[in-house]
């Protein structure tokens, strides 16, 4: 059970960061357009691999980690790795639950307000800015505790 506990750890982890990344850099790519029809569809593509990638993949991390930790006999809280990834994940939930989400639908909100002829480039561009920074303090945490799970630096 545990080879398949860690696959599917592994898996997920692959893609809750994947997803993430791909998300940066493909709102970044769309952006240099200026186009709102671009956009607004990116964001709707960002909001919606959120749900089938974003959201699956930390119900994995979740699910296979305690299963490991459990399985392993290590306990969560006085295992510093453990303890420290928790925390750094559960930080980035709350980051993306807070700011980055409620980010994501106003920036479709005013791309998609361009449909009645309004586009505010500079304010889209304001909040774009905002939820790249979020964005990235929601990456760089779980990337932490990537790199605690695989390099143990601690019992």
């Amino acid at each position: 059970m545990y080879p398949l506990l860690k696959l599917l750890h592994v898996a997920a982890a692959v893609i809750f960061l994947g997803n993430i990344i791909t998300g940066l850099f493909w709102h970044a790519h769309a952006a240099r357009t200026r186009d709102p029809k671009l956009l607004a569809h990116t964001m709707v593509g960002i909001i919606r691999s959120d749900r089938w990638f974003t959201i699956p993949g930390v119900v994995g991390l979740v699910v296979a980690g305690v299963g490991l930790a459990i399985a392993g006999r290590l306990p969560i809280v006085r295992t510093g790795w453990i303890l420290w990834s928790v925390v750094a994940l559960t930080l980035s939930g709350v980051i993306f639950a807070v700011r980055v989400a409620p980010l994501q639908r106003a920036l479709l909100a005013l791309a998609g307000a361009a449909a009645a002829g309004t586009f505010d480039y500079g304010r889209y561009r304001a909040l774009s800015m905002q939820w790249e920074i979020w964005g990235g303090a929601a990456l760089l945490t779980p990337l932490a505790a990537f790199a605690l799970m695989v390099l143990k630096p601690w019992p």
